[in-house]
This record gives C-alpha cells, structure tokens and sequence, in this order.
C-alpha cells in the first residue's frame, strides 16, 4: 500500500523545456522508481485560468511568507509504502551523488518546494477501477496544500473532512479517488489530493459544500502559494 507521497511543484524557463521534459520521463524517472520502497510516480502539468485564480483569491487565504517558494507550473508525485523511503536516503544526500547532466537538468526547476506526506485517510470515487497502470493516481490531480490558522482549529478540520467533504467525493461522477494527507516535512502541515478522470469533469462535477461548517473550514485555512493546483498527467500517459 502507497501510505507516502513525496511531492514537488516547480517552474520552468521556455529555454531548454521540451529536452528536461524528455529526459525527466525517459530518464530521470525511471531511475528514481528503483530505490527501495518507491511504488509509482506521475508527472502533472498544472493548467492555469484567470477566472479560477481570481476566484481562490477572492475566497481562500494564502500565505505571504517570501521564504515558500511559489512555483506551480509543474508538479511531480512519487509513491511510497513508507515516508522513510524518501529520507533514507534523504535529498541532500542524493545531490551528493548527482551526475553533471542530473545537476543541469534539475537546475532549470523555478520557485521549487518539495513536501513529503502521510495517508491519513483516502477514499474510492466511482471512477477508482479506470486508475491505471497500476496505483498510479488518475488522469488528473488536484492537490491543496496548507497550515491551519490555530490549534483549537486542527481536530475539527480533520474531523470535517472525515464527515463531511470524504463521503461525499464518493458519490461525485468522475471522481477516481482522494488522499487526505499530513506533512513529514516541508511548509505545509495538511494536504488534499483528489484524483479524478479529467480536469474538465471535476471543473464540471466537484462542488463544495455551502454548510457553515464547510464554510469555517476553509476559512481556517492557510495555504500554500497557488494552491490548490489542478492538471493534468503527462507522465505515465494513460493506457
């Protein structure tokens, strides 16, 4: 069972893109998938609409802290059985050991922050048995990131979402999946990835709530630069 998730978002120059791009899927990738407890990865190309960043502005509260890195181009997933695959060995000590064409490739990232998560929970959508290959999460990602503006504030929102927000992504057409997550390290303490068929289906079919509960939950929310993101797999391609 995958229980980790490390993950990074990232810019990229429009210089040198296109040959990252293909050495990250053709090489990088596949190189990383043999360490010991790695189980899948995925690479999501975030898409970007003024109407929809307008609207998180307006809605959610994110953080201005200038030491969070902000880039959201990209994002790149690895699965685990355990967090202590991602540390053991840890990154610092995998730069050590990169290669010139590592060091150039992976320089070109812009505003990179990485985040290693636990499951806390997860649910089955109706779309769960279209996720290939294998675990590999589904066609499209959205993932928000964020830290909870008090304590007396951090039960309730996992409770809200265990009551709440979890049944009823079940019961959403389109919906493959969702992770509710919880940080080893990186900024953000919480995080909530849903998977789903396509970013034009949950555009069309992933409604929150308008309970007051749902209400006080997201206003108690912090979150990381952009997000929530929203894109779409470029890696694997589905079969």
């Amino acid at each position: 069972m995958d229980n980790a998730i490390s993950a990074t978002w990232y810019d990229l120059p429009k210089e040198g893109r296109e040959d990252y791009l293909s050495w990250l899927h053709e090489v990088h990738i596949p190189k990383v998938l043999k360490r010991n407890g790695y189980l899948w990865a995925t690479h999501i190309r975030n898409v970007w609409d003024e109407e929809r960043e307008k609207e998180k502005e307006r809605i959610l509260v994110h953080t201005d802290d200038p030491r969070v890195p902000d880039g959201n181009d990209y994002l790149i997933l690895f699965g685990a059985e355990m967090p202590i695959a991602f540390v053991d060995p840890s990154s610092s000590q995998l730069k050590e050991t990169r290669s010139k064409e590592e060091n150039e490739m992976l320089s070109l990232r812009i505003g990179e922050r990485s985040c290693i998560f636990m499951v806390q929970d997860r649910i089955e959508g109706m779309e769960s048995s279209s996720r290939s290959p294998g675990i590999t999460p589904g066609p499209a990602i959205q993932i928000g990131t964020f830290n909870v503006n008090s304590l007396k504030n951090e039960e309730e929102l996992s409770s809200w979402y265990a009551q709440v927000r979890m049944p009823r992504l079940k019961k959403m057409e389109g919906c493959v999946g969702a992770r509710l997550l919880v940080s080893v390290s990186g900024w953000p303490k919480h995080g909530i990835m849903y998977e789903w068929t396509s970013v034009k289906s949950l555009l069309k079919n992933f409604h929150t709530e308008t309970i007051e509960r749902s209400r006080n939950a997201v206003k108690s929310l912090i979150h990381s630069p952009g997000s929530p993101t929203l894109g779409e797999r470029i890696w694997p391609l589905s079969q």
